[in-house]
């Protein structure tokens, strides 16, 4: 199948309008597209472009694409229409198996076949949300980190009916437009990124529940330790770092015994009433009852930095 040329991409279809949908058309307008987001209910138009404004003010600090207006996004409750000129579609409606297949069902027919249809499912494989699609081998996974419009990360991968050429456009599409998209070679439940920080999640839990540390401890440890290590070079290279002069193979010559050590524990704990209280109230404690929006500006003003900080180091273009 003859695709369009990465360079030649005008037109981008957001498919829902929640914070991740919502996040990619702010994206894709920062980029200088013309977006044509479907929304389920005209009432959606409202929240999604207030969506949209607030993450602009994080977008124009990082820098604008030439030609980027919010005035190049349009709306409209048609699916036909929303897909009928497209030249990229991103999807993103709620984690609903049967919603998500029975959307593919309608794109299969209604959107031009050498468009990739590429999904934002944060766990659901391509080989099932494809299964009713006529025209599967353009459908691929490439799920974000929330918010999409700060955070590069795109995890990637085909289903068992997809071209693996689809993939490999999609990623290089990603790539121009300045994500990081990280390909993988099996299909695999919570991809690499999530899996990975539900690990932390589970044992995070089972030192509130035995007691071993408070929730704001937790975060505490992670904002001013871990965190900013691993946002410049991920565990992998922090302790190959760590181990001076003899890089990795002295953190596993020195190390290595430690990880027989019982100190973690990967079985989620129960989710008690108890459990859930603590977690709840603690945060709410924290929140100090800034609403979402103004606990969402607070992050996003961090991301930022971090992002111009990437930006200074090559690291994002």
């Amino acid at each position: 199948m003859a695709r369009k040329n990465i360079e030649d991409v005008r037109n981008v279809t957001c498919i829902g309008a929640g914070p991740i949908g919502g996040g990619w058309a702010a994206f894709f307008l920062s980029k200088g597209y013309d977006v044509t987001s479907y929304i389920h209910d005209q009432a959606e138009e409202e929240p999604l472009r207030r969506m949209i404004d607030t993450a602009w003010k994080c977008l124009e600090q990082i820098g604008l694409t030439e030609g980027a207006s919010l005035d190049r996004l349009r709306c409209t409750t048609d699916l036909a229409d929303a897909v009928k000129d497209a030249d990229f579609i991103q999807e993103s409606v709620p984690e609903i198996l049967p919603l998500k297949q029975g959307i593919y069902e309608q794109l299969g027919t209604l959107a031009p076949v050498d468009v990739i249809i590429a999904s934002s499912t944060s766990g659901m494989s391509m080989t099932d949300i494809q299964i009713n699609c006529a025209t599967p081998e353009r459908t691929v996974v490439a799920h974000p980190f929330n918010p999409p419009y700060l955070l590069p990360l795109v995890e990637m991968i085909g289903g068992k009916k997809t071209d693996p050429e689809a993939v490999k456009w999609a990623a290089k599409f990603y790539t121009y437009t300045g994500k990081a998209p990280l390909v993988m070679t099996k299909e695999v439940p919570g991809f690499v990124a999530t899996r990975i920080q539900e690990a932390i999640w589970r044992e995070a839990l089972h030192m509130v529940e035995n007691g071993e540390a408070t929730p704001e401890q937790i975060d505490i440890a992670m904002v001013n330790g871990p965190g900013p290590r691993w946002a410049f070079g991920g565990p992998f290279m922090t302790y190959h770092i760590g181990g001076g002069e003899g890089g990795m193979a002295y953190c596993l010559d020195q190390f290595a015994p430690a990880l027989k050590l019982p100190w973690t524990r990967l079985e989620a704990p129960e989710m008690t009433s108890d459990l859930r209280n603590t977690l709840v109230d603690d945060c709410d404690d924290r929140a100090k009852g800034r609403t979402f929006s103004e606990l969402s500006e607070e992050r996003d003003a961090g991301l930022v930095a971090v992002a111009q900080a990437w930006k200074k180091l090559g690291k994002l273009t």
